[in-house]
């Protein structure tokens, strides 16, 4: 219920106010979507602490670049998998895993 109250507020965000800063994030993906993927695939005190840390680095203290979100580990249910329903690809990372997003997905999105 509070995961899905902070990715609606997310989508407002990115649907309102993102569009007066549009291209000012430092890094890939831009703050907003490294949230809204924090969110949806961390429990929310990771996804918290996550984002907050993410959103102390965007400034002109910090280089920036590509900056994807780890994850402990995925969900993945395989009877459901095809080229258009994978939406995330998990790229193994010490224990942990990057989330990189998969632009072919043709689901729905946020």
């Amino acid at each position: 219920m509070i995961r899905i109250f902070f990715l609606k507020l997310l989508w407002l965000y990115r649907h309102s106010f993102s569009l007066v800063t549009r291209g000012a994030c430092r890094h890939y993906p831009s703050c907003s979507e490294y949230a809204l993927w924090q969110f949806e695939r961390n429990t929310l005190p990771r996804a918290f602490l996550s984002t907050f840390l993410r959103i102390l680095r965007c400034n002109q203290l910090f280089s920036g670049g590509i900056d994807y979100p780890i994850i402990n580990k995925p969900k993945l249910k395989p009877s459901e998998l095809s080229i258009n329903t994978i939406k995330y690809w998990f790229v193994p990372y010490q224990q942990n895993y990057f989330l990189i997003k998969n632009f072919k997905f043709k689901g729905s999105q946020c």
